[in-house]
Parts: C-alpha cells; sequence; structure tokens
C-alpha cells in the first residue's frame, strides 16, 4: 500500500458515501440524529480535498490530514471516532511511504484500539466497532496478501454490520430508546463497512494497474 492506494482508498470511501448518503440517513433517522449520512459525505469530501490541496509524503502525514479533516468536519460522535481512527492509523504507520500487509494491519489495529478507547465501546454494543473489530481482525489473519485480507476485511465489516440489527444499543443516542434500538442496522457500522469496501476496490483497481 503506498500514498497513492491511500488516497484511491479515501476517494472511493467518499464516493460510496455520497452515493448512500440518503441510506445512511434513513438508518440514522431510526435511531440517531438523521444525520449521519450528511455528516459523512461532508467529511469524506472535506478529506479527499485536503489530501489534493496538500499531497502527503509519509503516511503518517496522510492519517493526520485525513483524522484532522474528520474531526473538524463531521458532526456528532462519527467525526471524534472516525478522526481518532485515522489519527492512530497514521502513527502507527509512521514515516514511511509505504506499508506491507503487516505494516497496515498493525496501523488498522492502532486504529481501532484508538476508537475503543475514544468510544468506550466494544463489540455487541451496536456502533461501529461491531464492524471495525471484525474487519481488522480478517485483514489481520490474511495480511501477507493484500487483495485477499482486504476483500476478506469488506466481508467481515459487511457481515458483521447487517448482524448489529437485532442488537439493543448500549452507547451512544440509539441507547437511549432501550429495546426499541433492535430491528434497526447501526449507521455507524454501516458507514464503516463503506470504509472496507472502499479498501478492497483500491487494493483491487492497485493490482489491475501493476500487472
Amino acid at each position: 500500500m503506498d500514498l497513492d492506494a491511500l488516497i484511491r482508498w479515501l476517494e472511493l470511501f467518499r464516493d460510496r458515501v455520497v452515493a448512500d448518503e440518503e441510506r445512511l440517513t434513513a438508518l440514522d433517522s431510526a435511531i440517531g440524529d438523521a444525520d449521519h449520512g450528511a455528516n459523512m459525505a461532508r467529511g469524506a469530501t472535506a478529506v479527499t480535498e485536503r489530501l489534493a490541496a496538500a499531497p502527503p509524503a509519509t503516511a503518517e502525514a496522510f492519517g493526520t490530514t485525513t483524522g484532522m479533516a474528520l474531526v473538524s468536519t463531521v458532526g456528532g460522535a462519527s467525526g471524534p471516532l472516525y478522526g481518532t481512527f485515522f489519527l492512530r492509523f497514521g502513527a502507527a504507520a509512521g514515516q514511511v511511504a509505504t506499508l506491507d500487509g503487516a505494516a497496515f494491519a498493525s496501523a488498522l489495529r492502532a486504529g481501532l484500539d484508538g476508537v475503543v478507547a475514544r468510544g468506550r465501546a466494544e463489540r455487541g454494543d451496536k456502533t461501529m466497532v461491531d464492524a471495525l473489530a471484525p474487519a481488522v481482525a480478517a485483514f489481520e489473519a490474511a495480511s501477507d496478501d493484500v487483495p485477499a485480507a482486504s476483500a476478506a476485511a469488506a466481508a467481515a465489516a459487511r457481515e458483521a454490520s447487517a448482524a448489529t440489527a437485532p442488537l439493543i444499543a448500549r452507547k451512544g443516542r440509539a441507547s437511549y430508546l432501550g429495546e426499541r434500538s433492535a430491528g434497526h442496522v447501526d449507521p455507524g457500522s454501516e458507514s464503516t463497512a463503506l470504509l472496507f469496501a472502499a479498501l478492497e476496490e483500491a487494493v483491487g483497481r492497485g493490482a489491475e494497474e501493476a500487472s
């Protein structure tokens, strides 16, 4: 994963979030503030604009630019959580321009740990952690083959997001609904699934261009 691939990842994430803005908002309207789609579309767009305006020279700079853009433009809890993920990702990746599978997996794990610490959430709480944790674990398990690892992570996130529907929320605004939060997919887990779907696509395109 070089810097071009990392930037492509966020560009594809922006495209997916913008395309799914209404669906994410509809999910959030059921158990939240009905703004997750708009917030994530605004944040992802800001990220790509900042990366284009000041192309990062290292993976750490990529994470810092991405994280700060998300913190400053995404409202609610999502901004600090997604921002923390990328800030920790960048700090773990360090002053390098290319990440192999193991280094990328370590950066993802650092991002996950940051989200858990910041949100004080664990799997089963009906938050983005429910999709993020299995996605990171799936990538780690296959990290010696980045395309396979990315595909596994995307599949794990997609399946785990869908599995949040029957859960009763224990964190965030959705927790105020108690049992009424069951029956709805968590919007944060769904945007996380989009993030890993974008990663799979970014890695796939890079492999095609290299062949």
